[in-house]
């Protein structure tokens, strides 16, 4: 697969196959290609909980919020929840400000689980504070995100954005629809 087939299958997956285990060996595998990528003036302050036991992941899913747009979705049901998340923190002794360290570190994990035939969410809508309750995280470690991790099985296709609507939505097939702006809209010089 070339990097733009990568990129075009890395979509963002919130329903998954529960049959399909995730291994703390893999989840160790994408976390060492966000160590090797970028990082603001080299600090590298992200540090990360992997969770793939099912007790814990049972109890991470309350932490989250899943599609804002979604309004009347509360999330996947039981047998389509992730099979594992990694919570990616900031080391606020390394540094006060993480950039976009996280974002980085986030797509890095993203594209290879895509490589690996997985998918997920990048989740910034979390409830900081019960999940440090939960996974005991010292106060010295900011909660930036969570990836929430899955065998995929929706559909998620990408369409050009129409009268400027840019929330994705669900069809009566359960399909994912993703609108995105067309490179006219966005390159303004060439």
């Amino acid at each position: 697969m070339n990097i733009r087939q990568l990129i075009e299958k890395n979509r963002t997956y919130r329903r998954f196959d529960e049959k399909h285990e995730i291994t703390k060996e893999t989840l160790v595998s994408l976390v060492d290609l966000a160590r090797l990528s970028a990082s603001g003036a080299n600090r590298q302050p992200l540090k990360y909980i992997l969770v793939t036991e099912p007790d814990m992941r049972a109890a991470v899913y309350p932490c989250l919020a899943w599609a804002g747009y979604l309004t009347t979705w509360e999330g996947p049901d039981p047998g389509e929840r992730p099979t594992a998340y990694i919570v990616i923190l900031g080391d606020k002794e390394i540094s006060d400000s993480f950039g976009v360290d996280h974002g980085i570190a986030a797509q890095s994990i993203m594209l290879g689980a895509t490589e690996a035939g997985l998918g997920g969410c990048i989740i910034a809508s979390v409830k900081k504070e019960k999940l440090r309750v939960l996974l005991d995280i010292p106060k010295d470690l900011e909660v930036l995100l969570v990836l929430a991790l899955g065998k995929p099985t929706e559909k998620v296709v990408l369409e050009t954005l129409v009268n400027n609507n840019v929330k994705y939505w669900r069809d009566e097939e359960r399909v994912h629809h993703v609108p995105k702006r067309t490179l006219d809209e966005i390159i303004l010089r060439r």
